[in-house]
């Protein structure tokens, strides 16, 4: 029961099937924030691409900023990123 509770869990996130690239300095470690967006189905990139549906920018971020930025990349702060998980 318990896999089919996080199996469920998983597709009724808002990030299931969504690519997130981190970038710049977070509040918590960047394991820590990639282990929580694995959890509910999202993946982690170390680069922009077009691909990318997310990049979560803390202080300091520098060219993957940019980059998101150009290929027009939903950017979130890591309190914006907090909200769409709920």
């Amino acid at each position: 029961f318990t896999f089919q509770k996080e199996i469920r869990a998983k597709s009724d996130s808002p990030i299931s099937g969504k690519t997130f690239v981190l970038t710049g300095a977070l509040s918590v470690s960047r394991d820590e924030v990639k282990r929580e967006i694995e959890s509910l189905g999202g993946k982690v990139s170390s680069s922009v691409s077009s691909k990318t549906d997310y990049l979560v920018a803390g202080e300091d971020a520098g060219s993957k900023l940019e980059k998101a930025n150009k290929l027009g990349v939903l950017v979130l702060s890591e309190e914006e990123y907090r909200a769409l998980l709920g």
